[in-house]
């Protein structure tokens, strides 16, 4: 249920997702990318109604970086959470997206990465989340 502090009203992740639909990985990814304008007080992300219209009245052309469209390889990345407590799942075109998504997660080794062939659409490889970042990221 969205908060109001006098005439100021805000949306939480949570309430987004339920109002649009839109997974909460998803929306912390646009939030975190700058594509939705919003602010982390604590380690909740609040978001204005001013800020989602502006959302939607942007062209999507504009949004977003070329690395962040631009796909890597001729992979895809699948990130999910592996078990009844985390049904969240995101797709991502980059390593970089990939180890961003991993690292908002607060318990790491709920989730795993498939990584897909875009050719055949075959899963090519599950890594463990934690493997990922072993692997990808830069400390």
């Amino acid at each position: 249920m969205p908060k109001k502090i006098g005439e100021l009203t805000l949306y939480s992740v949570d309430d987004l997702h339920e109002i649009l639909g839109i997974s909460k990985m998803t929306l912390r990814t646009y939030l975190r990318e700058g594509r939705l304008r919003g602010r982390k007080l604590g380690v909740s992300w609040y978001v204005t109604e001013e800020a989602i219209r502006e959302y939607f009245d942007e062209p999507q052309a504009e949004s977003g970086s070329t690395q962040n469209t631009k796909p890597s390889g001729g992979r895809r990345y699948i990130v999910q959470g592996i078990n009844d407590l985390v049904s969240e799942t995101e797709e991502c075109d980059t390593i970089e997206q990939v180890i961003s998504t991993l690292k908002e997660q607060a318990i790491i080794s709920l989730f795993q990465v498939q990584v897909v062939d875009r050719d055949t659409n075959e899963i090519t490889e599950i890594i463990k989340a934690r493997d990922f970042l072993d692997q990808y990221a830069k400390a």
